[in-house]
């Protein structure tokens, strides 16, 4: 598969059973359709705010930032804001493949999360390590 931001191809990391596709290049990271979900499932946090139907159904975000092709249709994808303080750009398949996060974005989701609803400091624990560790992504 190739990446939506830089083109060079990514490589698949498992963490938990869920395979999350990485571009070693610029750090970004793809999650397939349901795979974000099942990742904040896994860490005991609201993955309301992340579930890919709700990022469709909201308004595109208004934005110079050039749109990015889906890696599995290749049709542009949504610009979508998630989070808060700040919103967090990332793009969104329109037929529902998936969600496109650039480098350091899933990290800063995940520690907003974990500000908001703190369940199960085990899981998210190991998740900011394994995050920290394969996306380089700075506590």
């Amino acid at each position: 598969m190739k990446c939506p931001t830089c083109g060079d191809p990514m490589i698949v990391v498992e963490h938990e059973s869920i395979e999350l596709d990485y571009c070693t290049n610029c750090a970004g990271v793809w999650f397939d359709e349901g795979e974000l979900e099942l990742l904040l499932e896994g860490m005991d946090l609201d993955r309301s705010m992340l579930s890919l139907d709700r990022i469709l159904t909201s308004p595109e975000a208004r934005t110079r930032e050039k749109k990015r092709h889906c890696p599995i249709c290749n049709r542009f994808m949504k610009k979508a804001t998630v989070g808060h303080d700040p919103e967090v750009l990332i793009d969104a398949c329109d037929r529902g493949d998936g969600l496109w996060f650039d480098g350091g974005q899933v990290g800063q989701v995940i520690q907003q999360l974990n500000r908001i609803d703190v369940r199960s400091e085990d899981s998210q624990d190991r998740l900011i390590t394994f995050l920290g560790d394969v996306f380089q992504i700075k506590e």
